[in-house]
């Protein structure tokens, strides 16, 4: 029988399970930042099952003819879901890139994009108000590229040095943190602790430093 703080394989590896649960935690924190990258799949997504739709766009006819997107025989009703799908995804991604970045523009513009689709779809058609939906997502996926990419390329800024609180002690130490890694585990110099980053966090410096890893401070994905 499995006591406290053991997991399934504790009681014949005699491993802590404190690992096992910081490798689920990693897991889920890598998981949450690669969902930031959705929008710009939303957006093309439901760009394309628009194009997918000409009889109710006609705009996009001439366009869906050419590249033989209406050759697929897709039924309106799922291309209309899928489109407003697809809308979501794409909020959704921007959602999380804004709490990465901290910059909120893209995903007003996308959010009210969205909205502008859905009022399209379920209140009063209009294509276009569906022309100014899609062109809202695509516009925000845009700026929330160029907003990530400023933030990998504006290194001067980067800070490499971060002061560890022990959360059991309080122990202050000061660190140099990697460039091109992330620290999963620091032991208090003070009372010993074993450190891990929080959820949702990549490393130690992002949940105790009073800097943030470097990957985190240009916007870039860490530890990916």
């Amino acid at each position: 029988m499995l006591g406290v703080g053991q997991c399934w394989h504790s009681s014949d590896r005699g491993l802590d399970c404190r690992y096992c649960e910081t490798i689920v935690e990693m897991s889920i924190s890598r998981l949450t930042r690669t969902v930031a990258l959705l929008d710009g799949l939303g957006s093309v997504g439901a760009l394309v099952m628009a194009f997918a739709a000409p009889c109710c766009l006609p705009l996009f006819a001439m366009i869906a003819g050419a590249v033989g997107i209406t050759a697929l025989g897709l039924n309106e009703k799922f291309v209309l879901f899928a489109l407003q799908a697809f809308a979501v995804i794409a909020v959704i991604g921007l959602a999380f890139a804004a709490s990465r970045l901290r910059q909120f523009g893209p995903l007003i513009l996308g959010g009210l994009a969205a909205s502008v689709l859905f009022f399209s779809f379920h209140a009063r058609f209009s294509a276009l108000l569906v022309y100014l939906g899609l062109g809202g997502l695509c516009v925000a996926s845009v700026w929330n590229y160029l907003l990530s990419r400023k933030r990998r390329n504006d290194g001067a800024g980067v800070s490499l040095k971060s002061v560890i609180t022990c959360p059991r002690c309080g122990h202050r130490a000061e660190e140099t943190m990697p460039t091109n890694a992330c620290l999963f585990f620091y032991d208090c110099p003070a009372c010993g602790a074993k450190l891990k980053p929080k959820l949702g966090d990549c490393c130690v410096f992002c949940s105790y430093g009073s800097v943030p890893c470097p990957p985190v401070q240009t916007g870039s994905l860490c530890c990916s």
